[in-house]
Protein backbone atom coordinates (compact mmCIF):
# COMPACT_ATOMS: atom_id res chain seq x y z
CA UNK A 1 0.00 0.00 0.00
CA UNK A 2 2.41 2.19 0.62
CA UNK A 3 4.90 1.64 -2.56
CA UNK A 4 1.05 2.77 -4.20
CA UNK A 5 0.77 6.05 -2.42
CA UNK A 6 4.85 6.73 -3.16
CA UNK A 7 3.76 6.00 -7.17
CA UNK A 8 0.50 7.77 -6.65
CA UNK A 9 2.43 10.99 -5.08
CA UNK A 10 5.35 10.64 -7.92
CA UNK A 11 2.42 10.52 -10.97
CA UNK A 12 0.98 13.83 -9.22
CA UNK A 13 3.65 15.45 -9.12
CA UNK A 14 4.80 15.06 -12.06
CA UNK A 15 1.01 16.24 -13.39
CA UNK A 16 1.82 18.97 -11.54
CA UNK A 17 5.11 19.81 -13.42
CA UNK A 18 3.74 19.09 -16.78
CA UNK A 19 1.02 21.59 -16.15
CA UNK A 20 3.23 23.97 -14.73
CA UNK A 21 5.19 24.43 -18.05
CA UNK A 22 4.51 27.39 -19.10
CA UNK A 23 4.34 27.95 -23.25
CA UNK A 24 8.22 29.98 -23.49
CA UNK A 25 9.42 26.04 -21.58
CA UNK A 26 7.64 23.90 -24.00
CA UNK A 27 8.93 26.32 -26.79
CA UNK A 28 12.55 26.39 -25.40
CA UNK A 29 12.59 22.34 -24.93
CA UNK A 30 11.66 22.02 -28.47
CA UNK A 31 14.05 24.32 -29.87
CA UNK A 32 16.98 22.95 -27.87
CA UNK A 33 17.85 19.89 -30.23
CA UNK A 34 18.24 22.05 -33.05
CA UNK A 35 20.75 24.62 -31.26
CA UNK A 36 23.87 21.88 -31.07
CA UNK A 37 25.90 20.51 -33.59
CA UNK A 38 24.02 18.53 -36.24
CA UNK A 39 24.32 14.79 -36.34
CA UNK A 40 24.78 12.78 -39.45
CA UNK A 41 22.42 10.57 -39.95
CA UNK A 42 22.55 7.70 -42.76
CA UNK A 43 19.14 8.10 -45.00
CA UNK A 44 19.36 4.80 -45.99
CA UNK A 45 21.93 1.92 -46.43
CA UNK A 46 25.49 2.01 -47.50
CA UNK A 47 25.95 1.36 -51.23
CA UNK A 48 28.74 1.57 -53.74
CA UNK A 49 28.13 4.78 -55.55
CA UNK A 50 31.34 4.86 -57.90
CA UNK A 51 30.13 1.97 -59.25
CA UNK A 52 26.34 2.18 -59.21
CA UNK A 53 26.88 5.92 -61.16
CA UNK A 54 29.72 4.95 -63.53
CA UNK A 55 28.37 6.06 -66.84
CA UNK A 56 25.12 7.92 -65.63
CA UNK A 57 24.16 11.47 -66.16
CA UNK A 58 22.03 13.99 -64.38
CA UNK A 59 20.75 17.40 -65.38
CA UNK A 60 19.55 20.03 -62.66
CA UNK A 61 16.90 22.80 -63.71
CA UNK A 62 16.77 25.45 -60.82
CA UNK A 63 14.07 27.65 -60.46
CA UNK A 64 16.40 30.30 -61.18
CA UNK A 65 21.02 30.20 -61.61
CA UNK A 66 20.31 33.76 -60.58
CA UNK A 67 19.06 32.68 -57.20
CA UNK A 68 21.93 32.29 -54.88
CA UNK A 69 20.50 29.67 -52.70
CA UNK A 70 19.81 27.35 -55.16
CA UNK A 71 23.03 28.41 -57.40
CA UNK A 72 25.11 27.58 -54.46
CA UNK A 73 23.49 24.14 -53.68
CA UNK A 74 24.31 23.60 -57.97
CA UNK A 75 27.73 23.89 -57.51
CA UNK A 76 28.32 22.36 -54.21
CA UNK A 77 26.12 19.13 -56.24
CA UNK A 78 29.14 19.68 -58.76
CA UNK A 79 31.56 19.29 -56.89
CA UNK A 80 29.91 15.51 -55.37
CA UNK A 81 29.60 14.69 -58.84
CA UNK A 82 33.15 14.72 -59.54
CA UNK A 83 33.94 13.06 -56.06
CA UNK A 84 31.75 10.22 -57.46
CA UNK A 85 32.70 10.16 -60.61
CA UNK A 86 29.28 10.51 -62.52
CA UNK A 87 28.06 13.63 -65.33
CA UNK A 88 26.63 17.13 -63.64
CA UNK A 89 25.20 19.70 -65.65
CA UNK A 90 23.13 22.46 -64.46
CA UNK A 91 20.54 24.02 -66.95
CA UNK A 92 21.55 27.78 -67.16
CA UNK A 93 17.82 30.25 -66.95
CA UNK A 94 16.41 32.69 -65.15
CA UNK A 95 13.86 31.96 -63.95
CA UNK A 96 11.43 31.86 -67.32
CA UNK A 97 8.62 28.92 -68.17
CA UNK A 98 10.57 28.30 -71.60
CA UNK A 99 13.87 28.24 -70.83
CA UNK A 100 12.54 25.16 -67.99
CA UNK A 101 10.98 23.88 -71.11
CA UNK A 102 14.29 23.99 -73.31
CA UNK A 103 16.02 22.94 -70.06
CA UNK A 104 13.93 19.57 -69.88
CA UNK A 105 14.22 18.66 -74.09
CA UNK A 106 17.82 19.26 -73.46
CA UNK A 107 17.97 16.56 -71.37
CA UNK A 108 15.97 14.07 -73.23
CA UNK A 109 17.46 14.39 -75.87
CA UNK A 110 20.63 13.97 -74.98
CA UNK A 111 19.81 10.76 -72.59
CA UNK A 112 20.29 12.02 -69.55
CA UNK A 113 19.15 9.73 -66.34
CA UNK A 114 17.78 12.07 -64.23
CA UNK A 115 16.17 15.52 -64.00
CA UNK A 116 16.25 17.20 -60.98
CA UNK A 117 13.99 20.18 -60.11
CA UNK A 118 15.35 21.61 -57.55
CA UNK A 119 14.09 24.55 -55.15
CA UNK A 120 11.06 26.05 -56.59
CA UNK A 121 11.05 25.07 -60.44
CA UNK A 122 7.11 24.16 -60.63
CA UNK A 123 6.24 20.67 -62.04
CA UNK A 124 2.74 21.71 -62.70
CA UNK A 125 3.48 23.54 -65.45
CA UNK A 126 5.57 21.43 -67.59
CA UNK A 127 3.57 18.07 -67.72
CA UNK A 128 4.03 17.56 -71.35
CA UNK A 129 7.96 17.89 -70.79
CA UNK A 130 8.07 15.75 -67.87
CA UNK A 131 5.35 13.26 -69.76
CA UNK A 132 8.08 13.05 -72.76
CA UNK A 133 11.02 13.00 -70.04
CA UNK A 134 9.12 9.87 -68.13
CA UNK A 135 8.18 7.87 -71.66
CA UNK A 136 11.82 8.27 -72.62
CA UNK A 137 12.92 6.32 -69.03
CA UNK A 138 14.07 9.25 -67.40
CA UNK A 139 13.98 9.77 -63.57
CA UNK A 140 11.95 13.75 -63.34
CA UNK A 141 12.68 14.63 -59.49
CA UNK A 142 11.15 17.90 -57.55
CA UNK A 143 14.22 18.49 -54.64
CA UNK A 144 14.23 20.99 -51.95
CA UNK A 145 10.38 21.71 -53.46
CA UNK A 146 8.02 20.46 -50.98
CA UNK A 147 7.53 19.28 -47.38
CA UNK A 148 6.84 15.75 -45.98
CA UNK A 149 3.39 15.83 -46.14
CA UNK A 150 3.33 17.82 -49.58
CA UNK A 151 2.22 15.46 -52.86
CA UNK A 152 3.77 16.45 -55.93
CA UNK A 153 1.83 15.90 -59.27
CA UNK A 154 2.34 14.38 -63.09
CA UNK A 155 4.48 11.32 -61.23
CA UNK A 156 7.29 13.77 -60.48
CA UNK A 157 9.35 11.81 -57.27
CA UNK A 158 10.11 14.46 -53.99
CA UNK A 159 13.46 14.68 -52.29
CA UNK A 160 11.50 16.84 -49.59
CA UNK A 161 12.54 18.64 -46.58
CA UNK A 162 10.73 19.20 -43.46
CA UNK A 163 9.11 22.29 -44.02
CA UNK A 164 6.71 21.95 -41.43
CA UNK A 165 9.10 21.50 -38.61
CA UNK A 166 10.60 24.77 -40.11
CA UNK A 167 7.63 26.87 -39.54
CA UNK A 168 6.89 25.63 -35.84
CA UNK A 169 10.54 26.37 -34.92
CA UNK A 170 10.53 29.63 -35.96
CA UNK A 171 6.73 29.98 -34.29
CA UNK A 172 8.74 28.47 -31.08
CA UNK A 173 11.10 31.12 -30.70
CA UNK A 174 8.74 34.16 -30.90
CA UNK A 175 6.94 32.00 -27.79
CA UNK A 176 9.97 31.69 -26.12
CA UNK A 177 11.40 34.76 -26.33
CA UNK A 178 8.30 36.80 -25.87
CA UNK A 179 7.41 34.32 -22.60
CA UNK A 180 4.38 33.42 -24.19
CA UNK A 181 3.58 36.92 -25.07
CA UNK A 182 3.92 36.79 -28.68
CA UNK A 183 2.21 39.30 -31.35
CA UNK A 184 3.37 38.21 -34.49
CA UNK A 185 3.41 39.14 -38.16
CA UNK A 186 4.30 36.52 -40.69
CA UNK A 187 5.06 37.41 -43.88
CA UNK A 188 4.58 34.85 -46.44
CA UNK A 189 4.72 34.01 -50.25
CA UNK A 190 1.81 31.91 -51.32
CA UNK A 191 2.86 30.90 -54.98
CA UNK A 192 5.93 29.07 -53.34
CA UNK A 193 4.83 25.62 -52.69
CA UNK A 194 7.02 25.01 -49.72
CA UNK A 195 5.14 28.25 -48.29
CA UNK A 196 1.68 25.95 -46.99
CA UNK A 197 3.70 23.49 -45.30
CA UNK A 198 5.49 26.61 -43.36
CA UNK A 199 1.89 28.11 -42.52
CA UNK A 200 0.97 24.84 -41.35
CA UNK A 201 3.59 24.29 -38.75
CA UNK A 202 3.45 27.80 -38.03
CA UNK A 203 -0.59 28.01 -37.12
CA UNK A 204 -0.61 24.13 -35.33
CA UNK A 205 2.31 25.37 -33.09
CA UNK A 206 0.65 28.24 -32.19
CA UNK A 207 -2.28 26.75 -31.80
CA UNK A 208 -0.92 23.82 -29.51
CA UNK A 209 1.20 25.36 -26.95
CA UNK A 210 0.83 29.05 -26.66
CA UNK A 211 -3.31 29.65 -28.16
CA UNK A 212 -3.62 33.24 -26.60
CA UNK A 213 -0.35 34.07 -28.67
CA UNK A 214 -1.69 36.32 -31.68
CA UNK A 215 -0.55 36.70 -35.15
CA UNK A 216 -1.28 37.64 -38.36
CA UNK A 217 -0.04 36.79 -42.01
CA UNK A 218 0.75 38.91 -45.07
CA UNK A 219 1.41 37.61 -48.16
CA UNK A 220 3.59 39.20 -50.61
CA UNK A 221 4.90 38.05 -53.95
CA UNK A 222 8.79 36.77 -54.31
CA UNK A 223 8.73 39.46 -57.17
CA UNK A 224 7.55 42.22 -54.95
CA UNK A 225 9.59 41.59 -51.51
CA UNK A 226 11.74 44.69 -52.81
CA UNK A 227 8.51 47.11 -53.48
CA UNK A 228 6.06 45.76 -51.23
CA UNK A 229 7.49 44.51 -47.71
CA UNK A 230 8.74 47.34 -46.29
CA UNK A 231 5.86 49.69 -46.73
CA UNK A 232 3.64 46.49 -45.51
CA UNK A 233 5.33 45.78 -42.32
CA UNK A 234 5.51 50.12 -41.73
CA UNK A 235 1.82 49.50 -42.09
CA UNK A 236 1.10 46.86 -39.65
CA UNK A 237 3.64 47.93 -36.74
CA UNK A 238 1.71 51.49 -37.28
CA UNK A 239 -1.87 49.57 -37.03
CA UNK A 240 -0.29 47.63 -33.96
CA UNK A 241 1.88 49.12 -31.47
CA UNK A 242 1.94 45.63 -29.57
CA UNK A 243 3.66 43.62 -32.42
CA UNK A 244 6.75 42.42 -30.86
CA UNK A 245 8.02 39.71 -33.77
CA UNK A 246 7.85 39.67 -37.45
CA UNK A 247 8.35 35.96 -38.90
CA UNK A 248 9.55 35.94 -42.37
CA UNK A 249 9.34 32.20 -43.38
CA UNK A 250 12.32 32.96 -46.07
CA UNK A 251 15.27 35.12 -44.58
CA UNK A 252 15.80 36.86 -47.45
CA UNK A 253 13.00 38.64 -46.77
CA UNK A 254 14.53 40.31 -43.84
CA UNK A 255 16.52 42.92 -45.41
CA UNK A 256 13.59 44.86 -46.43
CA UNK A 257 11.78 44.49 -43.26
CA UNK A 258 14.59 46.29 -41.22
CA UNK A 259 14.13 49.58 -42.91
CA UNK A 260 10.52 49.44 -42.06
CA UNK A 261 11.17 48.46 -38.19
CA UNK A 262 14.07 51.41 -37.86
CA UNK A 263 11.29 53.96 -39.43
CA UNK A 264 8.51 53.32 -37.35
CA UNK A 265 11.23 53.60 -34.46
CA UNK A 266 10.46 49.89 -33.09
CA UNK A 267 14.14 48.54 -33.09
CA UNK A 268 13.72 47.92 -29.32
CA UNK A 269 10.07 46.01 -29.01
CA UNK A 270 10.48 44.28 -32.60
CA UNK A 271 12.25 41.14 -33.30
CA UNK A 272 12.60 38.92 -36.35
CA UNK A 273 13.30 35.31 -36.56
CA UNK A 274 13.58 33.44 -40.23
CA UNK A 275 14.74 30.41 -41.89
CA UNK A 276 17.18 29.69 -44.16
CA UNK A 277 20.78 30.53 -42.98
CA UNK A 278 21.42 32.76 -45.96
CA UNK A 279 25.01 34.04 -44.86
CA UNK A 280 23.90 37.99 -45.12
CA UNK A 281 21.33 37.22 -42.61
CA UNK A 282 23.58 35.24 -40.20
CA UNK A 283 25.58 38.68 -40.44
CA UNK A 284 22.17 40.70 -39.97
CA UNK A 285 22.46 38.45 -36.72
CA UNK A 286 26.08 39.73 -35.52
CA UNK A 287 24.60 42.84 -36.18
CA UNK A 288 21.85 42.64 -33.69
CA UNK A 289 19.04 43.35 -36.76
CA UNK A 290 17.75 39.77 -36.82
CA UNK A 291 17.45 37.90 -33.76
CA UNK A 292 17.33 34.15 -34.88
CA UNK A 293 17.49 32.24 -38.70
CA UNK A 294 17.19 28.76 -38.80
CA UNK A 295 20.00 27.46 -41.29
CA UNK A 296 20.56 24.94 -44.01
CA UNK A 297 24.09 23.81 -44.82
CA UNK A 298 23.81 23.96 -48.56
CA UNK A 299 26.76 21.69 -49.28
CA UNK A 300 24.62 19.15 -46.64
CA UNK A 301 21.26 19.83 -48.82
CA UNK A 302 23.59 18.80 -52.02
CA UNK A 303 25.03 15.62 -50.55
CA UNK A 304 21.39 14.65 -49.32
CA UNK A 305 19.41 15.30 -52.26
CA UNK A 306 22.53 13.35 -54.65
CA UNK A 307 22.34 10.74 -51.94
CA UNK A 308 18.43 10.30 -52.44
CA UNK A 309 18.50 10.46 -56.50
CA UNK A 310 21.97 8.33 -56.92
CA UNK A 311 19.56 5.58 -54.60
CA UNK A 312 16.96 5.96 -57.17
CA UNK A 313 19.06 5.49 -60.48
CA UNK A 314 20.56 2.99 -58.58
CA UNK A 315 17.91 1.00 -58.09
CA UNK A 316 17.89 1.11 -54.24
CA UNK A 317 14.51 1.67 -51.73
CA UNK A 318 13.71 5.40 -52.30
CA UNK A 319 13.63 7.13 -49.12
CA UNK A 320 11.12 9.64 -47.87
CA UNK A 321 13.60 11.54 -45.53
CA UNK A 322 16.89 12.93 -46.84
CA UNK A 323 17.86 13.76 -43.24
CA UNK A 324 18.31 17.26 -43.99
CA UNK A 325 19.11 18.69 -40.90
CA UNK A 326 17.89 22.34 -39.01
CA UNK A 327 20.59 24.98 -36.99
CA UNK A 328 19.43 27.69 -35.00
CA UNK A 329 21.74 30.31 -35.88
CA UNK A 330 21.52 33.33 -32.85
CA UNK A 331 23.81 36.09 -30.93
CA UNK A 332 25.04 33.80 -29.19
CA UNK A 333 26.63 31.54 -32.09
CA UNK A 334 26.57 33.96 -35.41
CA UNK A 335 29.93 34.22 -34.85
CA UNK A 336 31.13 30.54 -36.01
CA UNK A 337 29.71 31.02 -39.81
CA UNK A 338 32.57 33.52 -39.87
CA UNK A 339 33.16 37.02 -39.77
CA UNK A 340 31.69 37.99 -42.52
CA UNK A 341 29.44 34.61 -42.38
CA UNK A 342 30.17 32.11 -45.22
CA UNK A 343 28.33 29.39 -46.82
CA UNK A 344 27.84 26.20 -45.26
CA UNK A 345 29.73 27.67 -42.26
CA UNK A 346 29.58 26.60 -38.61
CA UNK A 347 27.38 23.55 -39.07
CA UNK A 348 30.63 21.60 -38.09
CA UNK A 349 31.50 19.18 -40.97
CA UNK A 350 30.28 15.15 -39.44
CA UNK A 351 28.20 14.99 -42.63
CA UNK A 352 31.44 14.96 -44.90
CA UNK A 353 32.94 11.72 -43.66
CA UNK A 354 29.32 10.41 -43.41
CA UNK A 355 28.67 10.53 -47.02
CA UNK A 356 32.26 9.03 -47.59
CA UNK A 357 31.49 5.81 -45.33
CA UNK A 358 27.66 5.56 -47.11
CA UNK A 359 28.54 5.73 -50.77
CA UNK A 360 31.98 3.78 -49.64
CA UNK A 361 34.31 6.11 -51.12
CA UNK A 362 36.29 5.34 -47.98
Amino acid sequence: MFKKMLALAGLLMLSGHVAAQSPADIAKERLQPYRELPKFVAAGPAFDAKACMAGKKLMSIPNSSANPFVKNINNAMKDVAKKVGFEFMEWQNQGQLTQWVQGVNFAVDNKFDLIDMIGGTDPKVLAPQIKRARDAGIKVVASHYSGFEQPISNGVEAVPIDYRKAGQLIADWAIMDTQGKANVLVLISSEVFSTGSMVEGIKAEFAEICPDCKYKIQNVPVTEWSTKIQPTVQSELLRDATINYILPIYDSMSQFIIPAITLTGKQDSVKIATFNGTPFVIGLIQQGKVEMDIGENLDWIAHAVLDAEMRMLCGLEQIKDPKIPFFIFDKDNAQTAGTPPKLSTGYGDAYLEGYNKLWKLQ
